[in-house]
Formats: C-alpha cells, sequence, structure tokens
C-alpha cells in the first residue's frame, strides 16, 4: 500500500421529487453502482424544476471525490 492517496473528482446530477437531500442520495446510489472508493461529495449547484407555480423536483449538482485504486 502506498503511503499517499491520489483521488479523482466526477460530477453528477441528481433529481427528486421529494427533497434536495433525496436528490444528493439519488446521485450518490447511481454513482456508487459504477465507482468504488468514493470518499466525499461537493453540493457545487442546486436548482429545481417548476410545475403549476410548485417544485415538480429538485435537482442537485455534486463533485464526487473518490481514490484510485493502489494509491
Amino acid at each position: 500500500m502506498s503511503d499517499h492517496h491520489t483521488y479523482k473528482k466526477i460530477e453528477m446530477v441528481g433529481s427528486s421529487k421529494n427533497s434536495i437531500e433525496d436528490a444528493i442520495h439519488n446521485a450518490l446510489a447511481e454513482c456508487n453502482k459504477s465507482v468504488r472508493n468514493m470518499d466525499w461529495f461537493e453540493v457545487i449547484e442546486t436548482r429545481g424544476h417548476i410545475v403549476d407555480g410548485k417544485v415538480g423536483h429538485f435537482q442537485v449538482t455534486l463533485k464526487i471525490g473518490f481514490r484510485l485504486d493502489n494509491s
């Protein structure tokens, strides 16, 4: 094992009809299907879709940091 770690960040957008928190959970759950070693996330943008004057759904853009294998 190395005495240091190297990380990469990717950007994902999660959405939910219920809440910002659910949008975050949805993005992380989907990312977890194909990305190993996820360590942190940053919320970089929050927005929503309006339907009939109400929130239709929330969208949250995340940067997700993960450790590269063998680093």
